[in-house]
């Protein structure tokens, strides 16, 4: 790189009525950008060209933006501060002279730092940092993006908004990952029964279908804690569905507890509602409670 710069600032010096050192340093500049940048564009049509794999091109290409980013504030440092005689004179001119006006920017910047480093998520990742719940489609030097969930769409599901959370706030807001170490969420599906009913048939026939939905991903999530517990301290004694009863004050709840993948807890609610209503249509003794207002009429009157 020192060879490229001292050809690109002989060329200049050898152009005529180029005498004025800022009009000399504003040109190299320039014109070292416009090399680099072509070289980055070189490099990543060669990638696009070679890689198939559409999530190893994005890394790669991130990759490549990145450490092209640094070199040009590197090497165009170097153009201004001549005078300085190493890096880190020249970083430390640099931040004595921003800190204060770039606060937010800084701050960004040591996000990108500690999520490049620390990896509190990956792309792909389905997170919720603040009110904001997303998949992270893209990671930068300043911020990172999600594809909304929630927020008036119900269970999870993506609501088509894509958005952009400043690096920053990965130090002032809670970061909760859904996918990171346990793959696996505990949903709840609660059904409420009259008092009349029969609740104990109706909980044994909730605990059979949720023990039958459950039963193929048993044996993962066994696998996922497994590997899991070798970095978190994630210990869960029982996998397997289970029905609580409580009451409430129009009937007997039943609240089904089980494990679903992240992004499938609507599905499995779903299917799990039409085989209990299913079910409880074939039982006279087994009614689906609501609120309702009973009033007694006074025989004296």
């Amino acid at each position: 790189m020192t060879s490229l710069l001292n050809s690109i600032k002989n060329t200049i010096q050898n152009l005529p009525y180029i005498n004025s050192p800022l009009t000399i340093k504003l040109i190299e500049s320039v014109a070292l950008i416009i090399v680099i940048w072509l070289f980055k564009i070189l490099i990543i049509k060669l990638i696009n060209r070679n890689v198939t794999d559409v999530k190893t091109q994005y890394h790669w290409r991130k990759l490549i933006k990145s450490t092209i980013l640094i070199l040009i504030i590197i090497l165009v440092g170097r153009i201004w501060f001549r005078g300085a005689q190493s890096l880190v004179t020249y970083l430390g001119l640099l931040s004595a002279g921003i800190a204060i006006a770039l606060k937010d920017v800084l701050a960004n910047l040591a996000g990108w730092l500690y999520i490049i480093s620390r990896r509190p998520f990956n792309v792909g990742d389905r997170v919720q940092i603040g009110e904001f719940a997303g998949d992270v489609i893209d990671q930068s030097f300043f911020e990172f993006t999600l594809l909304e969930i929630g927020n008036w769409v119900h269970a999870d599901q993506s609501t088509g908004r894509i958005v952009h959370i400043p690096n920053g706030k990965i130090f002032t807001q809670d970061l909760a990952n859904y996918d990171k170490g346990f793959k696996y969420l505990w949903n709840e599906i609660e059904v409420v029964v009259t008092f009349e009913s029969n609740w104990q048939k109706a909980k044994k026939i909730l605990l059979d279908i949720a023990n039958n939905k459950g039963e193929n991903i048993s044996k993962r999530m066994e696998n996922q804690i497994k590997r899991a517990a070798k970095k978190y301290m994630i210990y869960y004694k029982e996998l397997t569905p289970i029905v609580y009863t409580s009451v409430v004050d129009h009937g007997v709840k039943l609240t089904i507890r089980h494990l679903c993948e992240t992004r499938k807890r609507r599905g499995y609610t779903e299917a799990l509602w039409e085989d209990i209503l299913l079910e409880f249509a074939k039982d006279k003794n087994i009614n689906l409670a609501y609120p309702t207002t009973r009033f007694f009429k006074n025989k004296d009157e």
